[in-house]
């Protein structure tokens, strides 16, 4: 007789389908697991092995032969240990092999017999809910796999004795809670900020639009500062954003207890990060930076000191909103609807832009270029903001904190962006829910200039020679700023703001 139990292969953050059939026969000693598994998978014999055993269960002395199916599908994780427990549990009599048909099952198993976390519960839950199953999974991932559905029946147990006691109606375990994480502190506030009332003005309208941003400053100028307050002003996630978010991050295995936060991610990798790192890959091509920054925000601080190739490898996520990792034998897709935020010096030195500052390796202007050519004109066309952080003056660090901070900014901010949710939503765009995301064809009519603006931007393009990125992006930032203004149309000074923050991209100098 063959056992069959359903569990999960992932695929990105897509979970599919797979069947681990359980025979036992005669023949030579033998514990076989055959489907493409990698060395996790041919490793957890010896795991099931010894908690069967630490479990009072012993294998049976004969051909155990275990298939996870299709063969073709490539298996990587510890996750199969607990199906492939369960059904060799079922086909030696000491579980009822009918009570785990409609369960999904996913678990490593320790060598004592207990239940350890795993990654990807939650993409499991999915799955396993559109399926018409139930779930079975480590008692730590229970509050994870609860955000799946309010209908989705969990089985969380700690160990295999208190989940074959359940079974056996000895012992019932109880439905898990979903969980969301601590607040984690208090954001820092836009009010810490002393001057820099521009900064704060873009980073305002990056906000509310989900723009990029580059900012160049001089070293101290508050550059991280403004950067890591951003965070303290964005609106709330909505629903559907937290479980995109979840579920990267399950894969990740970055969910600890189970728990999901409520905060948009802020990720601030060192600029020493690799290709890997920052877009994903690596041997199991898992996720990367730029995925687990999906609906929030990526901040690269020291932008040019990062290698070339890697911040190229930006500009396919920032067009598209996902990235795609090729391997021989698959190729993975992950979300990557993320904010740039990026940070620089005008050069080495950091103070060329200064009044009275003479560079003594070269010239100022030529110190500034050099170090300037290590961003691509491709990946500068992709920011929509662009400014300049000044030093800040003594007589700025004097005065009290600033009336306004990040409660009052935010209020705009939300109220912007719950005007784009409306906008989009009423066009059967629902998926859109900030300016930065909107398609070209539709932002040419949700933002049309007024006459008078028709004339601004269409001078100005052949000035600035935008490209024809360049110009949509100007639209769309020109709507973002009539949004905070209330208002519907888009007029000549909303585009000539947005025009501002882009005269530092493309042909001319970002000290220009």
């Amino acid at each position: 007789m063959v056992v069959r139990i359903s569990t999960v292969a992932f695929q990105g953050i897509e979970a599919r389908p797979v069947d681990v059939q359980v025979q036992i026969s005669s023949g030579s000693v033998l514990f076989l697991v055959v489907g493409l598994g990698d060395k996790a998978v041919a490793e957890s014999r010896e795991r099931v092995r010894s908690a069967l055993a630490a479990s009072g269960l012993a294998l049976p002395a004969r051909r155990i032969t275990v298939n996870l199916a299709p063969a073709d599908l490539p298996k990587e994780g510890s996750h199969y240990d607990l199906p492939i427990a369960l059904g060799v549990m079922a086909a030696i009599g000491a579980i009822p092999a009918d009570a785990l048909r409609d369960f999904t099952v996913l678990g490593e198993l320790a060598l004592d017999g207990s239940i350890t976390p795993v990654a990807g519960v939650l993409p499991a839950a999915v799955a396993a809910n559109a399926r018409g199953h139930g779930l079975i999974c480590p008692a730590e991932c229970g509050p994870e796999a609860a955000w799946a559905s309010a209908e989705l029946d969990i089985l969380a147990p700690r160990s295999l004795i208190q989940l074959a006691n359940h079974f056996h109606g000895t012992q019932v375990m109880a439905r898990p809670t979903p969980a969301i994480r601590a607040g984690g502190g208090v954001l820092p506030d836009l009010a810490d900020i002393k001057g820099q009332e521009s900064a704060k003005r873009a980073l305002e309208i990056a906000a509310a639009g989900g723009h990029n941003l580059l900012m160049n400053g001089p070293p101290g100028a508050g550059k991280s500062m403004l950067a890591a307050r951003l965070p303290s002003i964005l609106p709330q996630v909505t629903a559907r954003e937290l479980l995109e978010i979840s579920m990267i991050h399950s894969v990740a295995g970055e969910l600890a207890g189970g728990e999901l936060s409520g905060r948009r991610p802020f990720r601030a990798p060192h600029h020493s990060a690799s290709m890997a790192a920052l877009v994903g890959g690596g041997v199991h091509a898992r996720p990367g930076e730029v995925s687990l920054a999906h609906h929030g925000v990526l901040f690269l601080d020291e932008f040019p000191e990062f290698q070339p190739q890697v911040l190229d490898s930006l500009r396919q996520p920032l067009e598209t909103g996902e990235v795609s990792i090729a391997r021989a034998n698959h190729r993975i897709t992950y979300p990557a609807r993320f904010q740039l935020i990026a940070a620089m010096n005008p050069c080495r030195c950091g103070h060329a832009t200064e009044p009275g500052y003479t560079c003594k390796r070269q010239p100022n202007e030529r110190c500034i270029a050099q170090y300037q050519a290590r961003l691509s004109g491709p990946l500068l066309d992709r920011m929509d903001l662009a400014i300049e952080v000044p030093a800040v003056s003594a007589a700025d660090l004097i005065l009290p904190a600033a009336a306004e901070g990040s409660r009052e900014v935010g209020a705009r901010v939300a109220a912007a962006r719950a005007r784009q949710i409306e906008r989009y939503a009423a066009i059967g765009l629902p998926h859109v829910t900030a300016n930065a995301a909107a398609p070209p064809h539709v932002i040419e009519t949700v933002a049309r200039p007024d006459a008078g603006g028709a004339r601004l931007v269409r001078e100005a393009a052949d000035r600035m020679r935008l490209s024809a990125r360049g110009f949509h992006r100007v639209l769309k930032l020109a709507r973002t700023i009539a949004d905070l203004d209330g208002r519907d149309e888009v007029a000549r000074l909303h585009l000539a703001e947005a025009l501002s923050y882009r005269s530092s991209i493309g042909g001319q100098t970002m000290a220009a």
